[in-house]
C-alpha cells in the first residue's frame, strides 16, 4: 500500500481547520483507517473540531471489540458527534463548531467508507467517480432537479451544508463498500480540493503514469491554489495494491 496525505491552509484563509489521518497499519481491528475532517466554527473552532473529533473517532476505533468495520466505524463517528456537542456546551468559545468527515479502511479488495458532510471520497479506475454523496443544500437542490450539476460549482450557497459532527445529539451516516481493482486509486480531500479542481483535472492528474504518487499529490494542492485556494485543502492518496508507503 502506498499512501500520500497532507493539507494546505490555501490562499485566502488565516487558519488551516482540515485535519488527516492516515495508518496503513491496524488501528484496533480496522486493518488501516484513513480520515479527512474540514472543521468549521469561529476562532480555533473549527481548528479544534476537526482534531478533536478525529481523536476521539481513532481512540474508539482502538478500543471496539467489534470486526465488522461499518459498525466500528458508525460507533466511532457517533461517540465523536456526541463528544463535539458536549465540549461546545462546556466553552463559549467553541459554540456551534462542527466538522466534516469522510473515513475510510480497506479490508482485502474491498474499502468500507463512512462519510457527514461535503469531503470526499473518490474511487479512480480508470475513470474517476465520486463514491460519496455531499450532504450540502446546493447538492441536494441538484438532486431534486432545481439546479443543474454545472451550476452548483458557482452556486452562492455551495458551502452551506446539511450534515455535520457537532450539529445535532443524533448524527446521520452515510456508508459505502466498493471492490478495489488492482490499479485503483482512491482519493479523500475536502471541498478545499474538490470546488477549485474539476473532476476531469483530478483524474487526469491521478491518471498520470508517469508520475509517482507523491508528485500527484503535490500537483492537486498546486493546481487548487492556482484556481483561487479559496479554503483549506486537504487531500489522501492510496494506491491499495502497493507496498511502498509515502507521507508528506
Amino acid at each position: 500500500m502506498r499512501v500520500y496525505s497532507a493539507t494546505d491552509v490555501g490562499q485566502k484563509r488565516k487558519m488551516n481547520q482540515d485535519y488527516v489521518f492516515v495508518s496503513k497499519d491496524p488501528v484496533g481491528n480496522l486493518p488501516n483507517l484513513f480520515v479527512v475532517a474540514d472543521g468549521m466554527g469561529g476562532h480555533n473552532a473549527g481548528d479544534f473540531a476537526s482534531s478533536h473529533a478525529v481523536q476521539i473517532l481513532v481512540d474508539e476505533i482502538r478500543k471496539d471489540a467489534d470486526f465488522n468495520p461499518i459498525k466500528v466505524l458508525r460507533h466511532a463517528i457517533e461517540t465523536a458527534n456526541t463528544a463535539i456537542l458536549d465540549r461546545a456546551q462546556q466553552d463559549e468559545t467553541l459554540k456551534g463548531m462542527g466538522t466534516t468527515m469522510v473515513v475510510a479502511t480497506m479490508v482485502g479488495h474491498y474499502a468500507y467508507v463512512a462519510n457527514v458532510g461535503d469531503s470526499r471520497l473518490y474511487l479512480i479506475q480508470g475513470q474517476i467517480r465520486q463514491i460519496t454523496r455531499d450532504h450540502s443544500l446546493v447538492q441536494e437542490m441538484v438532486r431534486m432537479g432545481e439546479i443543474k450539476p454545472e451550476e452548483a460549482r458557482n452556486h452562492p450557497d455551495k458551502n452551506i451544508i446539511t450534515r455535520a459532527l457537532g450539529a445535532e445529539r443524533t448524527v446521520d451516516i452515510d456508508f459505502f463498500d466498493l471492490k478495489m481493482e488492482p490499479d485503483s486509486t482512491i482519493l479523500m480531500c475536502s471541498d478545499g480540493l474538490s470546488n477549485m479542481v474539476e473532476d476531469s483535472k483530478i483524474e487526469e492528474i491521478i491518471l498520470d503514469k508517469t508520475e509517482e504518487l507523491p508528485k500527484k499529490g503535490e500537483k492537486l494542492l498546486e493546481e487548487a491554489n492556482r484556481n483561487g485556494g479559496k479554503d483549506n485543502i486537504a487531500v489522501i492518496l492510496v494506491e491499495p495494491f502497493t507496498n511502498e508507503v509515502e507521507k508528506c
